[in-house]
């Protein structure tokens, strides 16, 4: 009886140990009766979601249904505290999906900080779509420091049902299940709440010397920023310091009493100690700091700035990093006070000091600006403070972003008055300028297509009485791109946009000469615009005529590249078609295949949080060869759709040993693109290193610049034509 008792007392410690144990409920089991999702869970999106008996392991799993297409998703996630250290964080889980289309699903995992997320993935690279019976699937990123709080989610787009269970989250290949957790030490500067309600800064009747005065502060407090120790440390708030020190020194009458308060600021900071790591700038540096506003103040100020310059901080800091492996700049702790999407007088201008100083240190392309960076913190400064409404602030910003050319730079998130302002209703037809006219080139509903009463080849000369170049010079500032073929396709996108539920259009079809129509429009969602941009959802690969070999990036999955090579192998030529965004990153894995020796093909230059603004460049980067080398022709497609990732999928197929590349400009913004945090929950980018050629040539704003150059005809839209691929195939045949 003792024994029976025994063994019945250690089990029951051995469940309750389980339980203690098991701190997230990831399997779904725990479910309250009352409740619709297991414990714990959360519902993200629109579609229904549901707790199911159909389950991977134990009873029970979380499902997700959707019988609608359109843009809307819906997302079962579960949310926990970040109190982990460690470098990498990975997601495992299972999931089963039936009919999935016109979307993706997928496992999410995305850790937040600083009010954003600090890393994200929710697989819809990886394109999982059909019916499928339980599989694994499995998420790493690197973990960032910063991190609150990490959320797991499965997540379904499109129609279709996804079921999800079994989910491990794990810290360095450590369960946080078991995992002990860490109290973080909390910077001084994150206990600052003093203006969270605002800036308490009103600026009015702004005269030249006032803004003279906010330039020399901006480059002031940005400088401090990026260099002193003891900001570098956490120790200050740098945004809140600023509305500190503006009343008094506003209240300066002059240029010594103004410098005077300025190195009093600087030294009520603290002691500076003399730095012994600090290294003068690299005589070989790509870019180096520009110091001369510096050399231009007067002698005090200037000794005080040159101080802080040659005893800067080194390491560690609280404000950047550079990513790991990686050297684009990471910007931290950059609070976005979304709560207030017109930011106060104060909180604007701190956007512009803080966007300013941000392209000043860590932009890599700073130097290929049209126009020069220095004079934009001066010109923006009355656009910024004197901007009326949440619109005309997004304007700004988007202005200034628009500046740095660069087509990963625009407002990605927190737009929304530029969204309500550009319409809420889309015309049916996919538009296109080709041979510098505004041409319908597709429709996002084949069925729309008498309604519209628009033929494809149409050429649209006028909407609502206004002439398409003058349309296209208005909206010019508000469309950043690295290049004009870039920005207009993203202003032929938004051309026929409305809030009115019809635009009038004047159009040519055919030989009929000048027409005129009311052009009905539609919102976005009855359009399904996102799954018309990714149509391609079949096999990326096939056999096209004369023994060519034809394949796309668009929905290309890494287990396709062995197949590919053994099915092409013996083909005269192969056509890879990057007029898209790769699905999947291809240079090496399929790039090998077309060199016969390792070919060095990139070099990239990346910037020094120990020395602000410089910028150096790393060592060339090698496609490996397997040994096995395509003896055939390879041709790759490019255009103004191309862009990151492609174009630099493009400079490694471009080292092939017999390699064209044919098509027109791409768009010129190459490299690992860094998020920018503004007030008023405004997010933006920039590409964040910079990608070179060996030869230390360009890429960023020129492009990969084709070998032959083909662009599209109206005639050819008109026939059905792909001018690039006939051209393609037309390079293979002769060779």
């Amino acid at each position: 009886m003792k024994k029976i008792l025994l063994v019945l007392l250690t089990m029951v410690s051995i469940c309750c140990l389980a339980q203690e144990t098991e701190k997230y409920n990831l399997d779904f089991e725990n479910h309250t009766v009352s409740e619709s999702l297991a414990d714990g869970w959360e519902k993200w999106g629109d579609y229904k979601l549901t707790i199911d008996s159909i389950a991977h392991s134990g009873k029970k799993s979380g499902k997700i249904t959707s019988d609608t297409s359109g843009s809307s998703f819906g997302s079962i996630a579960y949310k926990i505290p970040a109190n982990y250290s460690g470098k990498s964080i990975q997601l495992e889980g299972y999931m089963k999906i039936k009919n999935v289309e016109d979307g993706f699903a997928g496992l999410l995992l995305r850790v937040d900080g600083n009010g954003r997320a600090l890393a994200f993935d929710n697989m819809q690279k990886q394109n999982i779509t059909g019916t499928k019976e339980w599989q694994k699937y499995t998420i790493t990123l690197d973990y960032p420091e910063d991190a609150e709080n990490i959320f797991i989610a499965g997540i379904l787009v499109g129609k279709g049902e996804a079921w999800f269970d079994g989910f491990v989250l794990s810290m360095d290949g450590k369960n946080v299940q078991t995992l002990k957790e860490v109290v973080k030490e909390v910077a001084k500067a994150k206990l600052d709440n003093e203006f969270d309600s605002g800036s308490l800064i009103q600026f009015s009747n702004l005269g030249k010397g006032d803004i003279e005065n906010l330039e020399l502060l901006g480059r002031v407090w940005g400088f401090l920023k990026y260099h002193h120790p003891e900001i570098a440390q956490g120790n200050y708030n740098w945004d809140y310091e600023l509305f500190r020190f503006l009343p008094k020194y506003r209240e300066t009458s002059n240029n010594n009493a103004r410098d005077k308060v300025i190195i009093n600021w600087i030294n009520s900071l603290g002691e500076i100690k003399k730095c012994k790591k600090c290294k003068p700038t690299d005589e070989n540096a790509f870019l180096k700091p520009d110091l001369t506003w510096i050399n231009n103040q007067n002698k005090d100020l200037r000794n005080k700035l040159v101080a802080v310059y040659n005893n800067r901080s080194q390491g560690k800091h609280h404000y950047i990093a550079m990513m790991p492996n990686i050297g684009n700049p990471e910007f931290k702790n950059e609070n976005s006070y979304s709560n207030s999407p017109y930011p106060d007088d104060g909180f604007r201008l701190l956007s512009l000091y803080r966007y300013w100083n941000m392209i000043n240190y860590f932009f890599p392309y700073k130097h290929l600006m049209d126009e020069d960076w220095n004079t934009k913190l001066r010109e923006y400064i009355p656009v910024f403070i004197n901007a009326k409404d949440e619109l005309e602030y997004e304007l700004a910003t988007i202005q200034i972003i628009g500046d740095i050319q660069d087509t990963h730079a625009n407002l990605w998130g927190g737009a929304d008055k530029i969204e309500e302002w550009k319409g809420e209703n889309h015309a049916p037809v996919h538009l296109r300028f080709i041979e510098n006219q505004l041409v319908v080139a597709d429709y996002y509903k084949a069925e729309l297509q008498n309604e519209a009463g628009l033929k494809i080849g149409d050429v649209i000369t006028k909407i609502n009485g206004n002439p398409i170049d003058k349309l296209v010079k208005e909206k010019s500032k508000y469309y950043p791109a690295s290049n004009e073929p870039t920005r207009l396709r993203d202003i032929s996108e938004d051309l026929l946009r409305s809030n009115a539920n019809t635009v009038e259009i004047e159009f040519v079809s055919g030989n009929s000469g000048h027409q005129v129509k009311s052009l009905k429009l539609y919102p976005i969602d009855s359009l399904d615009m996102a799954s018309w941009y990714r149509k391609n959802q079949g096999k990326a690969f096939k056999m096209v005529d004369h023994n060519i070999g034809y394949v796309t990036l668009e929905n290309i999955k890494q287990e396709d590249i062995s197949t590919i090579k053994s099915e092409f192998k013996n083909t005269k030529g192969i056509i890879i078609d990057i007029r898209n965004y790769p699905s999947t990153f291809v240079p090496f894995s399929l790039g090998s295949f077309f060199v016969s020796s390792p070919t060095a093909f990139v070099k990239f230059t990346n910037g020094n949080v120990d020395n602000p603004g410089e910028f150096t460049f790393t060592s060339n980067l090698e496609i490996p060869s397997e040994g096995q080398t395509y003896s055939g022709k390879l041709v790759v497609l490019v255009n103004e759709l191309s862009q990151s990732q492609a174009e630099y999928t493009a400079m490694a197929f471009r080292a092939g040993d017999n390699t064209t590349i044919i098509g027109s400009t791409t768009a010129g913004a190459d490299g690992n693109v860094s998020t920018i945090m503004l007030p008023g929950g405004l997010r933006t980018m920039i590409s964040g290193i910079g990608v070179y050629y060996p030869n230390g040539g360009e890429t960023q704003r020129i492009g990969i610049v084709p070998d032959i150059e083909v662009h599209p005809t109206i005639e050819g839209i008109k026939q059905g034509k792909d001018e690039l691929l006939e051209k393609a195939i037309e390079i293979i045949r002769k060779e």
